[in-house]
């Protein structure tokens, strides 16, 4: 992420932990850098699910909710402006 000059901050949490469903008013990435999440995209999507090295973009207004997986996770995220992104993307490990 660096390399794409995004300062990135760091978030984990644990096991089966849950976060509602929101949406944000900027564009973010997320990378995993430990263990695994699954996003949950409310507008009848499959759910997208990240391990180590998967990326995801999402862009602002995108109605999701997650569930951290068994051995909890650990990301980097960083926030871009509205309109970096047209989709949800999910990069693989070693795909971006």
């Amino acid at each position: 992420m660096a390399g794409e000059g995004l300062a990135a901050g760091a978030w984990s949490n644990g096991a089966g932990h849950r976060y509602a469903a929101h949406e944000h008013v900027y564009d973010k990435i997320i990378v995993v850098s430990s263990g695994s999440i699954r996003f949950g995209l409310t507008d009848d999507r499959d759910p997208v699910d990240l391990a180590v090295g998967d990326r995801l973009e999402l862009p602002a207004g995108t109605t999701h909710d997650a569930v951290v997986g068994a051995h909890g996770v650990a990301c980097l995220e960083a926030h871009l402006p509205v309109g970096s992104f047209r989709e949800v993307a999910r990069r693989p490990a070693g795909t971006w």
